[in-house]
């Protein structure tokens, strides 16, 4: 077989087992050899120590030259990072960068690294530092997210890079609270250990069942909450509310009811399901906020915001508002208020939410004013970088082309001849011009942008913020290339925690021997190509 088509060949095998998350052994199975000799008797399938030890290296030396090249031409990145322990006890840090390409949210995943060492926040800084140096964008970015635990601010600072608190870890910390409040831990646990023993009772999944079905309500099982994860407690209350009248006839049942008594297990009352409403009526928003920041393809910052106003107005106290309900409002908005309090972060946020097309119409003109400063700021930065590249274009003009050939080159256009004065502060007079048009013509142009922008009327939230600035760039070009220094930043760290169901995918029971380098490998493969 031909060496161009035979590489071919071994590019589809390779592709195959990386993708389909397959142990690098199968290439070796009888069933796989006889397999690829129906299909080309002239193809010899690589050995799983070629697969291994070549092909896959190959392959992700070249996609890795590939993602910082396509980072090389990007301005803007904001990066999300993540912990993970593997089925093998390796420990593993996960670092994901996302940027803004022509109207189009991109994110790349650069490492999958293990880690060795106390995840202390020097350690961590130098962890992330050292792949941001690697695919040169430390310079480019913007913000970073992660969750809230105190090392990883030890390190955000450590590398001077402005941080933003996962959203989603936030929302779940202010829930976690409910737990401490000892009328909703009583009543949870009642609630909690009735679905335990209909879990752990043998009959009471056919005798729930068959009151489900002669009471009309869905089949579904009883769920167990995760007290680490909140919104399983949602979910619990939730299942229970629409189960409880099969819950409490099979609670009746003569089948179920002297077991129960045995046990000596606590029924619940019809107290018990007011209150189920009353929490799932309170905390269903918080569950849509969670479910909105997580399940979202690109959660950006400018929703944090818009999100707290919604869940500031509805966990205000009222009148109306039982004891029960009151505790938990209390509870949650206490935590929630005391949130992105600080300063420079409030400011960040509020600028991004005023250039997301979706929600910018609640904001105060100090606001403005930022965005009008920063793209000041920007266009003289941008003003600058030409000036150095148009004088460094003119400092390695060839010294060996003559008078004429300039001439000839520039054609008839002449400059006129500079005195003695204007020669000698040619570079000042030049800075002058530059500052004078800067502070004309670009400050009216911005503030034309802004009074435009500010002129439209809000979008509707299913509109894709990036998308919508990639089509008015052309009559807004200015705002739409600040929009994507905002909107590129990540509201929670989920994409990096989707990262690891890759990661278990990859290092399944199956590869549990895998080293961390291989997997490192197979995770950037699987989630770039």
């Amino acid at each position: 077989m031909p060496k161009e088509k035979q590489d071919q060949c071994h590019r589809a095998v390779t592709n195959f087992v990386v993708k389909g998350l397959l142990p690098f052994s199968i290439v070796e199975a009888p069933w796989w050899r006889e397999m690829i000799t129906a299909l080309n008797p002239r193809y010899q399938s690589p050995s799983k120590d070629m697969l291994s030890n070549t092909l896959i290296p190959a392959w992700y030396a070249v996609e890795k030259e590939n993602v910082k090249k396509e980072l090389q031409d990007v301005r803007d990145v904001a990066v999300t990072a993540d912990r993970w322990t593997s089925l093998a006890q390796d420990h593993y840090l996960t670092v994901s960068v996302h940027f803004v390409r022509e109207g189009a949210m991109k994110e790349k995943i650069l490492h999958t690294r293990a880690v060795y060492t106390s995840q202390t926040g020097n350690v961590i800084a130098e962890e992330i530092g050292d792949i941001l140096e690697e695919f040169n964008i430390k310079h480019k970015v913007v913000a970073i997210t992660v969750d809230n635990a105190a090392n990883m601010d030890v390190a955000v600072k450590k590398m001077n890079i402005r941080k933003i608190a996962c959203f989603a870890h936030t929302l779940n910390i202010a829930a976690q609270k409910l737990y401490t409040i000892p009328v909703i831990s009583k009543w949870a646990g009642r609630i909690r250990a009735t679905v335990v023993w209909l879990k752990w009772c043998s009959l009471a999944k056919p005798i729930l069942k068959e009151k489900q079905h002669l009471l009309g309500l869905p089949e579904h099982a009883v769920i167990l909450d995760v007290k680490n994860r909140w919104n399983s407690l949602f979910l619990m209350v939730e299942r229970f509310l629409e189960q409880f009248p099969a819950i409490q006839a099979a609670s009746m049942d003569p089948r179920l009811k002297k077991s129960m008594e045995k046990d000596r297990l606590e029924r619940l009352s019809d107290e018990d399901f007011r209150k189920a409403e009353q929490f799932v009526r309170v905390m269903k928003i918080l569950y849509t906020s969670t479910v909105c920041i997580s399940a979202e393809r690109s959660p950006t910052l400018g929703q944090i915001l818009p999100i707290l106003g919604k869940l500031q107005h509805h966990f205000a106290v009222t009148d109306d508002d039982s004891s029960f309900t009151q505790a938990i409002k209390e509870k949650i908005w206490g935590d929630l208020s005391k949130r992105y309090q600080d300063e420079r972060i409030r400011q960040f946020l509020e600028e991004g939410t005023a250039l997301d097309p979706r929600f910018k119409m609640k904001l105060g003109e100090e606001v403005w004013t930022r965005i009008e400063e920063e793209l000041m700021s920007r266009t003289s930065q941008q003003a600058q970088q030409m000036k150095q590249e148009v004088e460094g274009t003119a400092g390695h003009r060839d010294d060996n082309s003559s008078d004429e050939d300039c001439g000839a080159a520039v054609g008839p256009l002449k400059k006129p001849k500079l005195s003695a004065l204007e020669e000698l502060f040619a570079d000042e007079d030049m800075a002058v011009e530059m500052r004078q048009e800067n502070s004309s013509s670009n400050t009216d142009k911005i503030q034309e942008e802004i009074q435009k922008y500010r002129g439209l009327p809000s979008t509707l939230t299913s509109v894709n913020a990036v998308t919508w600035w990639w089509n008015v760039r052309d009559t807004m070009p200015m705002l739409s290339n600040l929009a994507t220094r905002y909107l590129c930043v990540q509201a929670s760290s989920t994409p990096s925690e989707r990262t690891f169901s890759t990661a278990g995918d990859t290092i399944s029971q199956e590869r549990a021997c895998l080293s961390p380098e291989k997997a490192d490998m197979l995770i950037f493969l699987k989630k770039n190509c």
